[in-house]
């Protein structure tokens, strides 16, 4: 009887020992798919991060060029108040004398062979005509004022001068309008900086398609 005893007692022992084995190998189990979905959650939430981020800077990058390119595009038909001058009778030749243009400013005509630094130049002083429209003729667009303009409207104007390759900025005290934009062949009278119309002027005459020579320098020339 105590033989068996002890037989029954260790094979009692002995599936104990089985069952604590499968248990842990249970356990195990469970924790490794445990650990395997925390990590497959883990890398799937990375990996829709990262595609978030992607896509929004990818509409971030979309946005950017589509607002560069609204900059671009030039103002859609003829801009208000604005006078044009028939661009084949203005005369292009190079000439070392003064000349005398029939409108102030001048938009256009025969010139000095060196053009005025136009590469968003603003000066103080009151600049030459000849050296001015030969800038003209290389598509800058040309920004005068007198003493009517104020202050503010000479500042704004200034700023986006300096801000746009192809332009440039200078006192005329004798022009008829307080502030006057002039491209070549082109020209457009307003009152304040806050005119739409001066947006309008510089996206469609700054290197625009009235331009004699597209593409030639605004720098290398002289300053005023």
């Amino acid at each position: 009887m105590s033989f068996d005893s002890r037989n029954r007692l260790e094979q009692m022992r002995s599936a104990d020992r089985a069952r604590d084995r499968r248990n842990r190998v249970v356990a195990i189990g469970l924790s490794a798919v445990v650990v395997a979905g925390l990590l497959g959650f883990g890398s799937y939430m990375l990996l829709e991060k990262s595609e978030a981020k992607e896509r929004t800077e990818e509409t971030r990058a979309q946005d950017s060029k589509q607002t560069e390119q609204e900059k671009k595009e030039p103002a859609a038909g003829p801009i208000a108040g604005e006078k044009t001058w028939d661009a084949a009778k203005l005369g292009r030749d190079h000439v070392t004398t003064d000349v005398r243009y029939p409108m102030e400013p001048p938009v256009g005509g025969n010139h000095n062979p060196a053009w005025l630094n136009c590469d968003g130049v603003v000066y103080e002083k009151a600049v030459p005509n000849v050296n001015a429209v030969h800038a003209l003729e290389h598509g800058a667009v040309w920004v005068t004022h007198n003493e009517k303009a104020s202050g503010d409207d000479v500042t704004g104007l200034a700023s986006r001068v300096r801000s746009t390759p192809y332009s440039l900025m200078s006192p005329y005290e004798g022009q008829a309008g307080a502030i006057m934009l002039t491209a070549w062949g082109k020209q457009v009278t307003v009152d304040s900086a806050d005119d739409p119309r001066v947006a309008a002027f510089f996206s469609k005459y700054v290197q625009g398609a009235q331009t004699p020579e597209p593409g030639a320098p605004c720098t290398g020339g002289v300053d005023g």
